[in-house]
Formats: structure tokens, C-alpha cells, sequence
């Protein structure tokens, strides 16, 4: 059952990621802006790991004047006992100043070797950085090119006055009605004129007709 669950949420995952791409192919701005913020995650990761270089450097060159310190004081010591005819004393103090000295040859290689390594990661930090700006001014360039397209697209849809669907079309529509209206109200008119001026001839025909009959 475990194993089954497990096939559903992996097929699930599946497909959830490919609608993710799908829309990413769809919306190309919005896979950009995706890589940017992954690249800017990246950015702080480096970041974190250089300044933890850097604290490396800084406790190696610690231990390391630590060490050189306590060799060069071992060694005054060894001499001195030496000068008073103490073995022992000379003994365990030159072995002290080896074990110091040792030390602080390793931790003095330890330091420039990770000095060395934090200079190529700062010149490395530095040119992803720079990476990462272009790629932002990058954006705002092909976000304004894309501001520009849709612009004149929406101005296009408007002002296109061959599409049935926009409304400059209509407005032609209205108006071919309007004229339509207006000439057939004319046509009346004139109809409603001619036969008013028939029949006020007719009365004049029949007025006169009945003049001469009298």
C-alpha cells in the first residue's frame, strides 16, 4: 500500500511539473524571472559559504600568531635554561618550541592556502553578481519590449476597423442602421409630401369643376 501511495505522488509530482513547464514555455517572462530568483538563491549560498572561508582564514591566522608566539617564547626559555645548566628545563623547553613552531608552520600554510582560495571565490562571487545584474537589466529591456508588443496590440485591437469584433465596426454598423433609418423616414416624408400636394390639387380640380358648373 505504501509503494502504491508512493507511485501516486510521484505520477502527481510528474504532472504537476509538467504544467509548470508548459505554462513556462507559454510564458517565456515567467520562466526568466524563475531562473533569476534561483540564481539569486544561488548568490546567497555562495555568500554564506565565502564570508565561512573567511572566518576560516581569520582562526588559521589566529592559531597561527598564537603558535609563532608561544615558539618564540619556548625558544627564550630554552636558552635561558640553557645558560643556567638546566637540562631538563632546556629539554622540555625546546620540545615545547618544536611542537609550537610545527604548529605554527601548518597553521601559517593552512592560512594562505585558504587566503588563496577566498580570493578566486571573491573573484568568482563578484563575476556571478555581475551575471546577475545583467540578467535583471536583461529583463527590464525585454520587459519593455514586451510592453511596447502589447501596446500596440491592445491599440491595434481598438483601431482595427476591419474586425467584426472590434468597436469601430459596430460603430460603422450603427451608423450604416442610422442612415438606413434616416432615408426611409426621408422616403416617408417625401411620400407623405407628394400625396398632400395631390390631393390639396384634387380639391383645387373639383372647387374649380363646380365654379364653372354654377
Amino acid at each position: 500500500m505504501a509503494k502504491l501511495f508512493t507511485r501516486i505522488k510521484e505520477t502527481i509530482t510528474a504532472d504537476i511539473h509538467q504544467l509548470l513547464d508548459q505554462k513556462e514555455v507559454k510564458n517565456p517572462m515567467a520562466s526568466l524571472n524563475k531562473y533569476l530568483r534561483q540564481s539569486e538563491q544561488e548568490r546567497d549560498k555562495v555568500s554564506s559559504l565565502i564570508d565561512r572561508q573567511r572566518q576560516l582564514r581569520d582562526e588559521f591566522t589566529r592559531e597561527f600568531y598564537k603558535a609563532d608566539h608561544l615558539a618564540t617564547k619556548r625558544l627564550k626559555q630554552a636558552d635561558i635554561a640553557e645558560r643556567a645548566g638546566e637540562t631538563e628545563l632546556h629539554a622540555y623547553a625546546m620540545d615545547e618550541y618544536e611542537a609550537y613552531h610545527t604548529r605554527a608552520e601548518r597553521m601559517k600554510a593552512s592560512r594562505d592556502e585558504a587566503a588563496l582560495q577566498l580570493d578566486n571565490l571573491e573573484q568568482k562571487f563578484e563575476e556571478m553578481k555581475h551575471k546577475i545584474k545583467d540578467m535583471h537589466l536583461k529583463r527590464m529591456e525585454l520587459m519593455g519590449r514586451e510592453n511596447i508588443v502589447r501596446a500596440h496590440s491592445q491599440m491595434e485591437s481598438v483601431m482595427n476597423e476591419n474586425s467584426a469584433d472590434q468597436p469601430f465596426s459596430r460603430f460603422t454598423e450603427i451608423e450604416s442602421y442610422i442612415e438606413g433609418l434616416e432615408h426611409r423616414i426621408n422616403q416617408a416624408h417625401a411620400a407623405s409630401t407628394f400625396d398632400s400636394k395631390i390631393a390639396k390639387l384634387e380639391r383645387e380640380f373639383e372647387r374649380n369643376d363646380s365654379v364653372a358648373k354654377a
